[in-house]
């Protein structure tokens, strides 16, 4: 009879008969037991059986681990249904389908701005600026590929979920990319402020602002890249402003306290009052090292305290040159009284903060734009230039002449300055001491205030020119007059022509104007500088003049006729210290002087083609 099987053996395996043990004595027969759970397995001379059960479950493992194997082998190649990658449905698909997918539902994504938000601040950031890069083929690899995991077997069971996308990340371009776009989206702080209005203080509260944690933001980024629904919250941090709410406190009640009644100022004897409006006016508040500091406009305090008052400043006198017996005399230069505004803003904004609500202010002496020291040193000493220019028989113009002259008379053109004659004859005008003076102008009678001011310029300019200063402007007349030497000439005209010279000399020109024995003369004082030599080319390419016919013409005055027209070169060589130092030519053209005929012998009528603005003055009756 063949014995039971054993638990893991295979059936019929060959056994052994244990054979009996002999009762020990005093037992009454009864073999011993141990209680093991192993009874029966082991025995003198019985064979043991637990290797052979080990032996057996082993297998079983092994089984159970190749079936294990083969599932998630089988599973590898395909994403588990229901696995979505930023919103992507990949699921079921092999995985290079889904990379395709990703790639064609994933890719224009990828490119397009990010839109973010940092607090109330939105804007967009360029990914690809940013390094940020969809990585699809790792985003797969994630989801498939032979694994022992059993999640990833499981979701082939019960179905997959949401995966992130791999994103590939260029931590450099991303620093520098989040760092410009948090600058854009920063809110800078507001400081708290007092200001008066309607001579009432008004406060305005500080705020906080907020920047962007840049690192953090970095990494907000990268998370939520492509899988963010709308604008990606950036992280940010509170940024308190310098002036905070206490400050603002303590700035509103100081503006209370200015203006809380009047300021009384003394001052050169009298006691202006200022009253709390012109302390408003004045009163400002200015952030300073994180404090809202009080600051007082000195110069309207002092303006204020000056309209209150009686003659309380003396003007400086400043020195300027005089003529005495024919040379230059230094007189004024008396120093003034003024206000420091500096004083006066320290003074009342000390007592417009403090109960004793009087200020005293001391007046400081005023120095005189031009001392007389300063325009000693001038050099003003000698006679560098000198022109003069014959008068015409027309007595209104030169009444004219002698108005411009006291003009030019005395003007001090001071080193690097330009002196203009229209600046220094304007305006032009009855009220200022000119006269108007009968003119003949291409045959046509008329009068123009002022005529015959040409002259002054062609004399001053003359005086300019051998002085060896720089020439900035002039133009000769259109018509030669031989009171004038020929090219080296000038006239003006208001709006338009000029004569201008610059002192390009450190010595100040001083001007000397008048007229004298028939003649118009214009000095230079000064120290010598320059020396000037002058020539020109005399006349060439001559025009005879010729006589016009104008009898058809109403109020129509003979004219006797002038000069020929010519052209001429004018040359300058100005020498320093025996250098030459300017090398100049001027080039003028002159138009024949043409007589008028009133009478109406001849029919023709030829009218003038250069009639400029500036030759109104170029008959006997003006120059």
């Amino acid at each position: 009879m063949s014995a039971p099987a054993v638990d893991g053996l295979p059936t019929g395996a060959p056994t052994e008969a244990i054979p009996a043990v002999a009762a020990a004595s005093g037992t009454g027969g009864t073999p011993p037991t141990s209680g093991s759970p192993l009874e029966g397995l082991t025995g003198d001379g019985a064979p043991s059986r637990l290797p052979r059960v080990l032996l057996g479950a082993g297998l079983g493992v092994v089984v159970l681990a190749g079936l294990y194997a083969g599932a998630q082998w089988f599973v590898a190649d395909d994403v588990a249904q229901g696995t979505t990658v930023a919103g992507v449905d990949v699921g079921g698909l092999s995985a290079d389908e889904a990379v395709a997918a990703l790639d064609a539902e994933l890719g224009p994504r990828a490119v397009e701005p990010v839109p973010v938000r940092a607090g109330d601040a939105s804007g967009t950031l360029d990914p690809t600026a940013a390094g940020l890069t969809l990585d699809a083929q790792a985003t797969v690899d994630s989801v498939t590929g032979f694994t022992l995991d059993p999640g990833r077997l499981l979701d082939h069971v019960v179905g997959g979920d949401a995966v992130a996308p791999v994103v590939d990340v260029d931590r450099t371009a991303l620093g520098g990319a989040v760092e410009a776009t948090a600058a854009s989206l920063a809110k800078e702080p507001v400081d708290g402020t007092v200001r008066f209005t309607g001579g009432e203080p008004v406060a305005t509260d500080p705020e906080d602002g907020t920047s962007v944690v840049v690192d953090a933001a970095e990494d907000a980024l990268v998370a939520g890249w492509l899988v963010t629904t709308g604008e990606i919250e950036l992280p940010v941090e509170a940024v308190p402003p310098a002036i905070d709410q206490a400050d603002t406190d303590a700035a509103l009640a100081e503006a209370e306290e200015v203006v809380s009644g009047p300021v009384t100022v003394e001052v050169g004897g009298q006691n202006p009052e200022l009253p709390a409006r012109v302390l408003a006016r004045s009163t400002s508040f200015v952030a300073q090292e994180g404090e809202l500091v009080t600051t007082f406009d000195g110069d309207r305090l002092t303006s204020a305290v000056v309209e209150r008052t009686n003659d309380l400043l003396q003007e400086p006198d400043d020195a300027h040159f005089e003529f005495s017996g024919g040379e230059p005399v230094i007189v004024g230069g008396q120093t003034g009284t003024t206000l420091d505004p500096a004083q006066v803003a320290d003074s009342v904004g000390e007592a417009a903060t403090s109960d004793e609500r009087t200020a005293a202010v001391e007046l400081v002496e005023q120095d005189p734009e031009d001392t007389r020291d300063s325009l000693a040193e001038l050099g003003v000493d000698e006679v560098i230039s000198e022109f003069s220019t014959p008068l015409t028989s027309e007595p209104i113009r030169t009444k004219n002449l002698i108005r411009g002259a006291e003009l030019v008379n005395g003007t001090l053109v001071k080193p690097g300055e330009t002196f203009s004659l229209v600046d220094t004859l304007s305006p032009i005008e009855v009220s200022n001491g000119y006269f108007a003076a009968g003119v003949v102008n291409n045959g046509i009678h008329s009068d123009a205030v002022g005529g015959g001011l040409s002259q002054m310029a062609t004399t001053t300019y003359n005086a300019g020119f051998f002085a060896g200063f720089d020439d900035v402007e002039h133009r000769q007349h259109s018509y030669w007059f031989s009171r004038y030497p020929a090219g080296r000439e000038a006239t003006i005209y208001v709006g338009s022509i000029d004569m201008k010279f610059k002192n390009d000399t450190p010595y100040g020109a001083l001007m000397q104007a008048y007229v004298s024995g028939g003649r118009l003369h214009v000095k230079v004082w000064s120290t010598t500088y320059y020396e000037v030599e002058a020539s020109d080319s005399g006349k060439q390419n001559v025009v005879p003049a010729s006589t016009i016919d104008r009898s058809g013409d109403a109020g129509c005055e003979a004219y006797p006729g002038g000069e020929d027209g010519f052209d001429i070169t004018v040359y300058r060589k100005v020498y320093l210290e025996g250098e030459l130092v300017k090398d100049e030519s001027d080039y003028w053209r002159y138009k024949p002087d043409d007589a008028v005929s009133c009478s109406a012998s001849r029919a023709e009528d030829r009218q003038d083609k250069d009639d400029r603005p500036g030759d109104t003055e170029k008959k006997d009756g003006d120059d």
